[in-house]
């Protein structure tokens, strides 16, 4: 049943939500008339998907919204006023916390995902098979497997899958950087190191009362079976709303091998993906061959690449992997480094150091860059300006054509970053056939590219 707003705020009395949530007010997308907008759904709006659905509620008209927490997600999202403008008043969406009411409709043209990570895969492609296009929040899998999953269904089904890599768009930043390279203003590329700051660590963890509005089950999806932890008291400082401030559920399960991949793959998403682009490798059989790990810490013991300790954050709180290429060149994942968050690219004729506010080094000093013209950049960006990351998606899906965070891109990024951890898991160097996209004679590193899904929550098959 379609929930209502006076629903949702009985239960949620104790909180008056809409004194600190954004008021995204819809409007016609980029001045098109009604009949002309895109139709949309989103599929999860915590912390992070809020402000993406917001996006999507500018550029389109937003007609569908789920998530598993009727407080924490939905009621928050209609005191945000998400939904389409008709006749001057915001008609507010359809909400539901079963996603496949979204993807069984025939009106809806495209989703956006941004759930806990360990559903992105299965969400993203049963919407690819039900004729949607996808806008998919990062990471985008949880195993090698996924990625490979992935990949098919965007090339059997031909939907726009842009990923929510949002540094790819930054023109001034990471594409400069991109055309820097590729036009050869630091000579030959020797060395590539992605800086992406320390993992995070919590206090021991205790079984805790599930919140009433949240379905427990269904967020837990195709991951194991526990019980909800969190800290006994300590409200989170980033959002306002009262939940834990560590917990194996909302906000933290990034740092749960169960559900994500720490810093490794929260932040390697966008640095190594951002590397691949600057580089253009961004093929199977372009990805490094030798991993190496070494400075890695964990807040739990380590047994054969599974954790000890059950009621601690699990993913890596330290850790540098020495990468190579198949030609040879170095390409780094570290935590930390004397440039900083950001990635240091070093060629024969200097070196840049590239992150979200700047690009610093003598080559850009230099103002040879400021040669590239509207051209080189559309180039980049697969024939389309540079409209920001969302407009691009939309783009894509009006016109056609190919995303700047294109699923299958992005997918490589994705398999240097789940090899990254296994490396840190088991605590020794891994060798990779890309060409084969599988581990060079390791039956151990072998049996992590894929993991048993909970019974009824598998991944689906493409045929």
């Amino acid at each position: 049943m379609n929930l209502s707003r006076r629903n949702f705020l009985k239960a949620s009395t104790a909180l008056s939500l809409a004194s600190f949530l954004p008021q995204y007010i819809a409007r016609p997308a980029l001045g098109q008339s009604v009949s002309e907008r895109i139709r949309t759904a989103f599929v999860g709006v915590g912390m992070q998907g809020l402000g993406n659905a917001g996006e999507f509620n500018w550029q389109s008209d937003l007609v569908a919204i789920c998530d598993v927490d009727t407080k924490y997600g939905l009621a928050r999202a209609i005191n945000a006023k998400l939904g389409r403008k008709v006749d001057g008043k915001v008609e507010e969406p359809f909400t539901t916390t079963e996603y496949r009411r979204i993807l069984d409709r025939t009106d809806i043209d495209a989703v956006g995902v941004a759930t806990p990570d360990h559903w992105h895969t299965k969400i993203s492609v049963e919407a690819l098979q039900s004729g949607k296009h996808v806008m998919c929040q990062k990471p985008l899998t949880l195993t090698l497997e996924e990625n490979q999953l992935i990949r098919n269904a965007v090339n059997k089904y031909g939907k726009v899958f842009q990923v929510w890599t949002q540094q790819r768009s930054q023109k001034n930043e990471f594409a400069t950087a991109a055309l820097m390279v590729r036009k050869g203003l630091l000579g030959e590329i020797t060395r590539v190191t992605c800086i992406i700051d320390h993992g995070r660590t919590s206090p021991e963890l205790n079984r805790r009362e599930l919140p009433d509005s949240l379905d427990w089950n269904t967020w837990l999806g195709q991951a194991p079976y526990t019980e909800y932890l969190a800290s006994p008291d300590n409200e989170s400082p980033w959002t306002n709303y009262p939940i834990p401030h560590w917990s194996n559920g909302h906000i933290t399960f990034r740092w749960w091998f169960q559900y994500s991949g720490g810093k490794i793959t929260d932040w390697g998403a966008h640095h190594i993906d951002c590397a691949l682009f600057i580089l253009d490798r961004q093929k199977p059989e372009e990805m490094p061959v030798s991993y190496v790990p070494h400075d890695v810490s964990f807040q739990t013991d380590y047994k054969d690449g599974y954790p000890v300790q059950q009621n601690l954050f699990n993913t890596p709180v330290n850790f540098k992997i020495d990468m190579k290429f198949p030609d040879g060149l170095e390409f780094n994942l570290y935590d930390e480094a004397k440039d900083g968050n950001g990635i240091l690219i070093e060629g024969t004729k200097g070196k840049i150091h590239v992150n979200r506010a700047r690009i610093a080094g003598k080559p850009y000093e230099e103002g040879e860059w400021k040669k590239f013209t509207e051209d080189d950049y559309k180039e980049l960006n697969h024939g389309k300006p540079f409209r920001g990351h969302a407009t691009n998606f939309f783009d894509c899906v009006r016109e056609g054509g190919r995303p700047i965070a294109d699923a299958r891109d992005n997918v490589q990024s994705m398999t240097v970053c789940h090899i990254c951890n296994l490396a840190c898991r088991l605590n020794r160097p891994l060798e990779w056939d890309p060409t084969k996209e599988q581990f060079v004679n390791d039956p151990q590193a072998q049996s992590f590219f894929s993991r048993k899904q909970r019974t009824g929550f598998e991944l689906p098959k493409i045929d």
